[in-house]
């Protein structure tokens, strides 16, 4: 039997969901590849990844202590559904559809029933999609805590709430556009066309003789 209490609450899905977000940005999710183990080490035990192997059915490939403790075996190799009641199978199912196909974020609050040997045990889990190296979204990173005494195991899940959150893709903020006052239009030469640039400059026309020095006209009278 194993008594296990959780000292950190649910934080660690909030240090997990801050990593995917981190790791996002303004896109629609990051890739598997730019996951980092030194990045979640606060989470590091309570984490996982599934990869898509069928619709609704996704298989652990990597699972952190806190959910080998909760089946009381290795857990990877076996599908998520393991952890959850029957009758909660199917909605869970769906929901990994979900953030696969819309793709979406999801948090579900868990619960398993008390028993002989086996505590009431709240749990969280957090679904979150990865691009795998190929390009499509078939990876999930996840996070399942429970709070509270284990008990024996194994120990398995309704479902009692989730709430789905499609992801968007921030868009690029356009550049800023400045609006300054204009400045006073400047005088500007009127643009040399071709044809003026070939055309040489044109002389105003001048007598030789100005008129305003012209002598004027004289009768001269001769008795000769």
């Amino acid at each position: 039997m194993t008594q296990r209490v959780s000292h950190t609450g649910f934080a660690p899905i909030a240090q997990l969901e801050a990593y995917w977000e981190a790791l996002r940005g303004n896109r629609l999710m990051p890739n598997r590849a730019e996951i980092d183990p030194r990045g979640i080490e606060q989470a590091l035990e309570y984490s996982f990844i599934v990869e898509r192997i069928a619709p609704g059915i996704a298989r652990l490939r990597i699972a952190g202590s806190h959910l080998s403790d909760l089946m009381g075996m290795e857990v990877r190799g076996m599908p998520l559904t393991s952890f959850i009641t029957p009758a909660s199978r199917r909605q869970l199912s769906d929901t990994l559809e979900e953030v696969f196909e819309t793709p979406a974020t999801c948090s579900l609050e868990l619960r398993s029933e008390a028993g002989a040997g086996l505590p009431p045990l709240e749990a969280r889990m957090v679904l979150m999609p990865l691009k795998s190296d190929l390009g499509d979204v078939s990876r999930i990173l996840g996070a399942l805590v429970s709070v509270g005494e284990m008990g024996r195991s194994p120990r398995r899940f309704d479902v009692t709430r989730s709430a789905l959150r499609p992801i968007v893709a921030d868009a690029a903020l356009p550049p800023a556009i400045h609006k300054d006052k204009p400045a006073p239009a400047a005088t500007k030469k009127p643009a040399t066309t071709p044809e003026q640039a070939f055309r040489e400059p044109s002389v105003p026309f001048r007598s030789e003789t100005p008129r305003q020095h012209a002598p004027y006209l004289r009768l001269v009278k001769s008795d000769d």
